[in-house]
């Protein structure tokens, strides 16, 4: 819509028909200044478009400058008529300047609030326009056309639709649906008003400023509250009520399709990037293209799909356009057509397409020249220097730590993962390893990792400065002892040996004086991998084994009595801690449980580890003893004990006598059956396949369960099938067959002498079992013929 000098070009943010509309529109309308709907601190770096290393999708970051946690981003695609409009300024060398409210005044706290309200950007939708109105205009207007579903009308009037001779009539037309939309009391928010009085102000500063033909590209639903302009004074009143301004720093950063397509967090809720990408990029019909990229899609992924498909696809598309009414086939019909022709009914591979096609994983590239905290700049100079390339698209990587370049990359992982950007996961490899020197990780580059390094940047100015002053802060933070060894095991695993000795001072005063057994359980597993991590990774592990020793002598004298009393959920708790300290104990101890002695005396320890075994050993014993002579209350729970039974049989330090014994112990009558039931429970916890060798243990369960009364096996039930869904299919089946066949008293082996040999019907099988084996039968004389 045109007034004097002005040309209002309303459009429907990230829109592909709305940008070949705007494109056509400036290239008529030949403006010598454009406005767009943006945060005017962005003036200072659009100029940055004019460059190469700009690629889209990419997104103005705002953020407040005392708080980078305050933030918003402004996305832009290929598609987007605001990058559009600022495409045509910059390549004509026109003024371009953004009028939307500042961003500082999103992120001030309204009167009578502690904190900023949420920005629009943060909120997500197709708009980046504060609060939407109550009702949305588009679903009136396709009402009001007779269509029952607005996207499909508007891809079908707007989206679809190629510039006519007049470039600003569509303009027109949708500022009088927009006009009359809000004439008939369809009305913004209170900060809709407020963006609009600050726009109409720009749009006066530019007409001061002596610009005669000035575009103004904004949202279609703001277009009626630019054309017709109130008085200055009104304006000025409406922005008196704003709260102070934040000093705030905007800079592009990458931005990828996946987001875009998201409705919420930092997302813009386009929910076909990727198809609108095409529409946008592809001169002709879209279609039969679109389709051609779907094939080869397929194709890679080893789907039979040929030429005859494609064409047959095209062909049904169109029709089904032609059917409901379309002058176009859309992506309704488009993917209606792969999934029948494609796909061959498929939705596993449809879903192959629109995750790859319809969204897509295009990922932004932003030049150096943009403006970057010291600590992004620091990133993408290890990036480049360690070829770890952020892509948008999962990607598993395998690195081998004695390689110095993966153990860079590794360090670089983990300090990341310290300061909360979380590019790689750990990932399970597909190469079956068990050494230390390897590690598998998922990198995937996510934009709100723009945010969380400008947050960290108060660290430090570097990765591993800001790594490690993170470190030091949270360890200084941390409330539990397992927190402070799941630091130290990050350190060691990001190379941070700046952080260790404070982290390590934090974690011995915590240690001394933290008495609950549960937690320095629960500490010790963690420090104890970080020891693995010294032959690889080329650090000094003294200290974190003197730390280590100094927990487990605790744990083995305390251990004991924290179990005595404890309910069913604590006892279960507490036999997760028992086997993680069985295993920490016997990975510290590795190599270490009896030194050699040599001529000048015993071999040196210089880790105070020899004998810990032992005494671990001997804190299992104790807590096998403690059984609960005078109520539940005097004693340990059977579940521990039978735990502790077995991770002494395992260890070979306990016999399969004694094991028995103790089972028949437990299993006699003067014992509760559901205590009875949790020593099983805990005895057969990590495999039952010892049922299996010794078959006098399983006779003796055996004995006690079909001597158990109907109403007390009622309530053990339940704890004896959780004790046997937890074996393996293969001994659940083998004990199965064992109690079926009977006695149980016996070996295997005398079960198989006590029944005797048909050697008439074995021999038959000889001559078979030689063809197959390819050898010359051996027939017994006994069995043998009178011509053999």
């Amino acid at each position: 819509m045109t007034t004097s000098e002005v040309a209002l070009l309303g459009i429907r943010h990230h829109g592909p028909g709305s940008a070949r509309a705007v494109a056509a529109a400036l290239a008529q309308w030949r403006p010598d200044a454009v406005l767009i709907e943006g945060p005017p601190e962005a003036d200072g770096i659009v100029h940055l478009a004019a460059e190469k290393d700009l690629v889209p999708p990419v997104a103005l970051l705002a953020h407040a400058v005392d708080d980078p946690a305050k933030a918003a981003f402004w996305p832009y695609a290929e598609f987007s008529p605001e990058w559009v409009a600022i495409r045509h300024a910059v390549e004509h060398d026109l003024p371009v300047r953004f009028i939307d409210l500042p961003a500082g005044y999103g992120f001030a706290p309204a009167p009578g609030e502690d904190a900023a309200p949420e920005t629009a950007a943060e909120e997500g939708g197709s708009e980046e326009d504060g609060a939407e109105p109550a009702a949305d205009p588009l679903a009136l207007l396709a009402e009001a056309a007779g269509h029952d579903d607005a996207e499909r009308w508007w891809e079908d009037v707007v989206e679809h639709r190629a510039p006519g001779g007049d470039a600003l009539a569509p303009f027109a037309a949708v500022a009088e649906a927009m006009g009359t939309l809000r004439a008939e009391g369809l009305g913004g928010s209170r900060r809709d008003l407020l963006r609009e009085a600050y726009m109409r102000q720009q749009i006066r500063a530019a007409r001061r400023a002596g610009h005669q033909r000035i575009a103004v590209v904004c949202g279609a639903f703001h277009v009626p509250a630019l054309e017709r302009m109130p008085t200055v004074a009104h304006d000025r009143a409406l922005l008196a009520g704003l709260p102070k301004k934040v000093r705030t720093d905007i800079t592009w950063v990458p931005w990828t399709h996946r987001r875009l397509s998201q409705a919420t967090g930092y997302g813009a809720g386009v929910q076909s990037p990727g198809w609108y990408h095409h529409l946008f990029t592809t001169d002709g019909d879209p279609v039969p293209r679109w389709l051609t990229r779907a094939a080869d899609l397929l194709r890679a992924e080893d789907h039979p799909v040929s030429s005859a498909h494609v064409i047959e696809a095209v062909r049904l598309a169109e029709t089904l356009a032609v059917l409901r009414g379309r002058p176009l086939a859309g992506l309704t019909e488009t993917l209606d057509a792969v999934r029948a022709v494609l796909c061959e009914g498929s939705d596993v591979a449809l879903e192959l397409v629109r995750d790859r096609l319809v969204v897509g994983d295009a990922l932004g590239e932003v030049p150096d020249t943009a403006p970057a905290v010291p600590l992004q700049r620091d990133l993408t100079r290890l990036q480049r220097s360690l070829r770890l390339k952020p892509e948008a698209a999962p990607k598993d990587v395998d690195l081998d730590l004695r390689k110095e370049t993966d153990a860079a990359r590794s360090r670089l992982l983990h300090r990341l993962r310290l300061l909360g950007v979380d590019w790689g996961v750990p990932a399970r490899s597909s190469v079956n390893s068990t050494g230390t020197f390897r590690e598998s990780w998922r990198l995937c580059w996510q934009p709100e990792f723009a945010v969380r390094i400008a947050e960290a940047a108060q660290w430090g100015t570097t990765v591993e400065e800001a790594a490690v002053n993170k470190a030091v802060g949270t360890a200084r933070a941390a409330e539990e002892l397992a927190e402070l060894t799941g630091l130290v095991e990050t350190c060691l695993l990001a190379g941070l040996s700046g952080a260790l000795p404070a982290v390590m001072r934090v974690l011995a005063d915590c240690a001394a004086l933290d008495a609950d057994v549960a937690h320095l359980a629960g500490a010790l597993p963690a420090l104890v991998r970080a020891l693995r991590y010294g032959d690889v990774r080329g650090t000094d592990h003294g200290a974190l084994a003197e730390a280590a020793s100094g927990l487990a002598e605790r744990i083995c004298v305390g251990m004991p009595p924290a179990c005595v009393g404890l309910d069913a959920e604590s006892a279960a708790a507490m036999r997760g801690r028992l086997d993680e300290v069985h295993g920490a104990i016997g990975l510290l101890t590795a190599g270490t449980d009896t030194p050699a002695d040599t001529p000048a005396g015993p071999a040196p320890d210089p880790d105070g580890l020899a004998g810990l075994a032992d005494r671990w050993a001997a804190a299992l014993r104790s807590l096998a003893r403690r059984e609960p002579a005078g109520g539940p209350a005097t004693g340990a729970p059977g579940l521990l004990r039978g735990r502790a039974v077995r991770l002494l049989l395992d260890d070979g330090r306990l016999d399969s006598e004694e094991a028995g014994r103790r089972l028949r112990l437990v299993l006699s009558v003067a014992n509760a059956p559901a205590d009875a039931a949790g020593w099983v429970e805990g005895f057969l916890t990590g495999g039952g396949a010892l049922l299996l060798h010794d078959p006098r243990l399983l006779a003796l369960l055996d004995e006690w369960l079909t001597g158990v009364s109907g109403e007390v096996f009622t309530d053990v039930l339940p704890l004896l099938r959780r004790t046997f869904a937890g074996l393996e299919a293969g001994v659940r089946t083998t004990i199965g067959g064992r109690v079926a066949a009977g006695p149980l008293g016996e070996p295997p082996a005398a079960q198989a002498a006590a029944g005797e040999l048909d050697r008439t019907r074995a021999d038959a099988a000889v001559p078979v079992v030689a063809l197959l084996l390819g050898v010359r039968p051996k027939i017994p004389r006994q069995a043998a013929g009178p011509d053999t």
